[in-house]
């Protein structure tokens, strides 16, 4: 099943999404087109939003770093979540800022020094979410300062929470960003180094993992600079489409600019 969270008529809906595409309440049953409502991040109370660097291979190669020998994560704040078909903005006076489409998983339920061979069961699901960077400001790519990751509306995430059960395997789900149209990522998550398991155990032995917990898993290879007034869809095979509408600084925060 499908599980979001949308505004409609100025209030937050839970809903599920249907085969057909529409959305029902899950208050009342009530069926609602999806250009009814504004969507939102599907996780109702996010919890610890782990990150990981360089965890596919060929992004790896790409950027002519050895594979990490251990994962490289870094934490990321609420206030960069936003939801599918939202605004998110390019700063001013930037040189490069791109996505990073990423497979998201979601822990269900608590737990501490989960083994990985229990991990899956500890998930809820997965969404998809866009990590964009801000590379200016990149100095060491082991440790993004904030500059680069922690900026407002720059973690879209969506368009829904998919239970696991229903996705299956996830070993090699094709992953993809199209920038107006255009194939600008092309890869699998096959070429993850860390897999969820593995990141599960990891981060379970270091602090305990709560519900509403997300680990967004890295990106591959590929990719292009944003500019105001782009369209970018990140689409992962079994879970779903997220587009994001890049917008100026000056629009983005209108009178607080």
């Amino acid at each position: 099943m499908k599980h979001a969270r949308v505004l409609f008529n100025g209030s937050e809906l839970d809903v599920t999404v249907e085969e057909n595409g529409q959305l029902k309440s899950k208050t009342d049953g009530q069926l609602i087109n999806e250009a009814e409502v504004t969507w939102l991040s599907p996780v109702k109370e996010p919890g610890t939003i782990f990150a990981l660097g360089l965890n596919y291979a060929d992004h790896a190669r790409e950027l002519a770093f050895e594979p990490p020998k251990e994962p490289l994560v870094f934490l990321k704040g609420t206030n960069t979540l936003t939801g599918n078909k939202q605004n998110a903005y390019r700063p001013d006076n930037i040189e490069f800022q791109h996505y990073e489409c990423e497979l998201v998983a979601v822990i269900g339920k608590e737990g501490k020094n989960i083994s990985r061979e229990d991990a899956m069961d500890y998930i809820a699901g997965y969404t998809v979410c866009n990590d964009f960077a801000i590379r200016d400001y990149l100095e060491n790519y082991y440790r993004p300062n904030l500059r680069v990751k922690s900026r407002d509306s720059l973690l879209p995430i969506g368009p829904w929470l998919i239970d696991k059960e229903d996705v299956g395997d996830i070993s090699d789900l094709k992953v993809t960003t199209h920038v107006n149209g255009e194939l600008t990522q092309d890869g699998t998550t096959a070429d993850i180094i860390f897999d969820v398991p593995f990141l599960v155990e990891y981060l379970s032995n270091i602090m305990t993992l709560k519900p509403g917990d997300m680990i967004a898993t890295g990106t591959p290879e590929g990719l292009k600079d944003m500019q105001p007034g782009d369209t970018v869809v990140c689409e992962i095979e079994k879970i779903g489409a997220l587009t994001t509408y890049i917008v100026s600084e000056q629009e983005f925060y209108g009178d607080k600019y």
